[in-house]
């Protein structure tokens, strides 16, 4: 069984040297956290960045926090699925063992992806779902692959539309953000679903980071929101908000635990899942809801043009494709 909350840390992270992770979102704040832990334990950890400046910034301080460290950086856009499809056809491993999907943008000013998509709903989810996609027959070639998806102890708040799921009629903020990190966590327990019953080994997890300082709010889109706006935002990230690397915890516990079963949703153990120790929680409406998951998938297959094809036994590691 996997560890509790009482008796895991960071440092209980087993050896994983021979073990090829792939980061999204990893020059900053959880990602960047994650990244580096995973290279110092001695996988081979792939950056996927949208900036080469920023990405290859952070590839450089890894590098020189754990010298010897196996990692390298590669470009990657979640709002451009042209972006996508390059990155995808440019993979030259011969697999993938570890997938975070991890890059997100979160209550930002209106705008629409290079596709058209309202940017929320195309970076966090829609990026999400179509890199998956697309990585999926190299996560196959793994013999223990999994994927972890970072959704937000938020998305309990969510009303999810999904008639209003790129803002054909209103655009709210915050209302988008909780919606799509309510899509993460019916992505990830969908993908589990799918892979069950196709007889596949891979396993998906989502996890809550709980409230956690990075640059999310402040960084990207949210850069321009003026000078009373970063401000404010800044005096709350110190106050209520965790260090980064607690933040990471859900993410690395989910990425490393020997045993952790498919499907799961680990959040901090504390009050309203803002803070503390990862465990697993079960009681999610959206895990339950499979009905909304399998619709939004369908969705999510017509809008990014990521197909999933019928398995044979002969053809797992085609399971997905792109048109």
């Amino acid at each position: 069984m996997p560890s509790t909350s009482r008796t895991w840390t960071p440092d209980s992270i087993p050896d994983q040297s021979g073990r090829l992770a792939l980061v999204t979102g990893a020059n900053s704040g959880i990602g960047q956290v994650t990244a580096e832990t995973l290279a110092r334990r001695g996988a081979h950890v792939v950056l996927a960045c949208r900036s080469p400046q920023r990405g290859q910034a952070a590839l450089d301080r890894l590098l020189a926090r754990a010298p010897g460290a196996q990692a390298e950086m590669r470009l990657l856009d979640l709002a451009d699925l042209a972006s996508i499809r390059t990155f995808a056809d440019g993979w030259d491993h011969d697999r993938l063992d570890l997938l975070i999907n991890n890059a997100g943008v979160a209550m930002v000013p209106f705008a629409r992806t290079a596709d058209g998509f309202e940017s929320q709903f195309g970076i966090n989810h829609l990026g999400t779902f179509a890199l998956t996609g697309l990585m999926l027959p190299h996560l196959l070639a793994s013999p223990d692959p999994r994927v972890v998806t970072i959704s937000s102890e938020g998305q309990r708040f969510a009303r999810f539309d999904l008639h209003n799921l790129n803002a054909e009629r209103r655009y709210r903020a915050m209302f988008t953000y909780l919606q799509s990190k309510r899509a993460n966590l019916y992505f990830a327990t969908e993908l589990q679903r799918r892979a069950d019953a196709a007889g596949l080994k891979l396993r998906s997890t989502a996890v809550a980071p709980g409230l956690t300082r990075t640059n999310v709010l402040t960084g990207g889109a949210n850069s321009n929101r003026g000078r009373l706006y970063g401000a404010l935002t800044r005096l709350l990230l110190r106050a209520a908000f965790r260090p980064t690397p607690e933040g990471a915890k859900t993410s690395l516990y989910a990425a490393t635990v020997p045993n952790l079963p498919g499907g799961a949703y680990v959040v901090p153990d504390g009050p309203l899942q803002l803070r503390g120790e990862p465990v697993l929680r079960n009681r999610e409406r959206a895990i339950r809801d499979t009905v909304t998951a399998r619709r939004l998938w369908e969705l999510s297959e017509e809008l990014t043009g990521v197909r999933c094809r019928p398995l044979t036994p002969e053809d797992q590691e085609r399971a997905f494709t792109h048109e």
